[in-house]
């Protein structure tokens, strides 16, 4: 045999040798998923999953709002970083060629997939879910997801279908005869089944319990309703700030909750209709948690790192408040789940962001490590979050705390208060999550210039939650707390400064 034979065998059982040393990844995006206590409901999937690996209790998006927080846990940039605060554009053409997880998981020899919601489909992605750039093969979405809105939602006194927040279905009588999740259970399922020369990084996002709550209807009856309980402060606390406020326009357009003629914008959901939806939602979040139990059937954890996450966290009533669109702990804590491929069985309590996801993965995974951005102007190969690892497998005792963010049209609800365009920005609520406290600061925004103005100030929060876990008591004038707000304050600026464009 020729020495250029040799050679060209010995390259590639290299290459085969480090495909063979690298981990699996499987990463699972559950779509608008609140981290849930046990007191709610059991998720016994996900359970099994915590009790397994490191369980982050007290993790944070960045922004309670889908394509900004996945972009940012994509990218590793913050949505001040990449511009992006709804839904309206894509950070390669306006800001940076920024790289991306996947990607960087793909340029280091890795076969990646999407499969189902993963970037928030739609300009913020290009319309390809970020394809070529992070995926090697063209991204899967489920065939059902045309009908993810449509009127199959029968009303039983009319026997009309409806377009209902509520939404328990018989699958066999749904259009396709399907549900997109159960569609990409099984497209995930076929890619692990696959052979490959190369290591994974699959990416599974699942729709639900993201509104419509429409699920099997059998998982109702897992759920029942005198089993569910109101949430511990289910009106608008007086000494909230009026920006602070989000007036759930989203759920109140339901054909349900529309019927209900509540008023806006600070109308309280009736106490039998908040039961229900509470009781679905919960429903909602146990077919999918049973969905991750037969996805994980297929997955051999001795070779892959899993981690587990949402988008963003659910308000259920709480403060008379629904869905996301806030910054309050409810809408922005997710579950955070790191498994498999020796990672130890631990509990996090300490606050940590989803920017950190990146970072963590990478170190996981063994590879070579990104540098971190110095600024906002960074547009070298770089991010913002920092990794989990020390967390992970030393006992870290130090401060930590997570920075998010939610932008508002005005300081007075109206309509698109929820999910304003950027050049209907004029204010900025930056919010600080400590151990004990969270404290928030809404602020003039300059959504041309991407400036802000910490002199003008529209709202300031403070919640301590060793006396206040449901965040219900503004201690924002309590003369007890003066240096605790101050203290905040300071780390807030100190915080966000460092990565604005521009602060004045």
């Amino acid at each position: 045999m020729s020495k250029t034979v040799l050679f060209v065998l010995c390259l590639i059982n290299k290459g085969i040798t480090e495909n063979v040393n690298k981990p699996n990844v499987l990463l699972i995006f559950v779509d608008d998923l609140r981290h849930l206590s046990t007191d709610e409901v059991i998720l016994p999937n996900i359970k099994k999953m915590a009790d397994t690996g490191v369980n982050f209790k007290n993790a944070f998006a960045q922004q309670a709002l889908c394509a900004p927080s996945r972009n940012s846990i994509l990218t590793g940039r913050r949505p001040d970083a990449l511009h992006l605060y709804d839904f309206y554009s894509y950070w390669r053409d306006t800001v940076g060629n920024f790289m991306t997880l996947p990607q960087y998981f793909k340029e280091h020899g890795y076969d990646t997939y999407s499969v189902g919601k993963v970037f928030h489909p739609g300009k913020s992605s290009n319309f390809t879910d970020d394809y070529p750039y992070s995926w090697s093969h063209h991204p899967y979405h489920a065939p059902t997801e045309i009908y993810k809105d449509a009127a199959v939602c029968k009303n039983m006194i009319t026997k009309k279908y409806q377009k209902n927040l509520i939404c328990p279905v018989n699958v066999n009588n749904q259009p396709g005869k399907s549900l997109p999740d159960l569609q990409i259970l099984d497209y995930a399922i076929k890619v692990l089944k696959n052979n490959r020369t190369k290591p994974l990084f699959l990416a599974v996002g699942f729709h639900k319990p993201h509104i419509p709550l429409k699920f099997p209807k059998h998982y109702l009856d897992k759920i029942p309703l005198n089993k569910i309980h109101q949430p511990k402060v289910p009106y608008r606390p007086k000494d909230m700030p009026l920006v602070a406020w989000n007036p759930w326009t989203d759920i109140r357009s339901r054909e349900d909750i529309r019927r209900l003629n509540i008023s806006f914008p600070f109308g309280t959901m009736p106490s039998k209709w908040t039961l229900k939806i509470r009781q679905s939602y919960y429903a909602a979040a146990l077919y999918v948690d049973h969905l991750i139990g037969k996805l994980m059937l297929h997955v051999d954890t001795r070779k892959t790192v899993i981690v587990l996450t949402s988008d963003h966290g659910w308000s259920l009533g709480e403060n008379g408040l629904w869905a996301k669109y806030s910054n309050f702990d409810v809408a922005l804590k997710s579950p955070l789940l790191f498994l498999g491929s020796g990672i130890p069985r631990k509990v996090i309590h300490e606050p940590v962001e989803l920017i950190n996801i990146f970072p963590t993965l990478v170190d996981l995974a063994n590879l070579a490590r990104i540098p971190q951005c110095t600024n906002t102007k960074d547009k070298s190969l770089c991010i913002q979050g920092k990794s989990l690892e020390p967390f992970i497998y030393q006992n870290i005792t130090s401060r930590s705390f997570a920075i998010s963010q939610y932008p508002r049209p005005s300081v007075y609800p109206q309509k698109n208060s929820d999910k304003p365009r950027l050049k209907k920005i004029k204010i900025m609520g930056y919010s600080i999550r400590t151990k004990r406290y969270r404290y928030t600061e809404w602020i003039s925004f300059n959504n041309t210039l991407f400036t802000i103005n910490w002199n003008k100030k529209h709202g300031i929060e403070l919640y301590d939650h060793k006396l206040d876990p449901y965040e219900s008591i503004n201690l924002r004038t309590n003369k007890h707390y003066k240096n605790v707000i101050n203290y905040l304050s300071k780390l807030l600026k100190t915080q966000i400064d460092t990565f604005k464009v521009e602060t004045h």
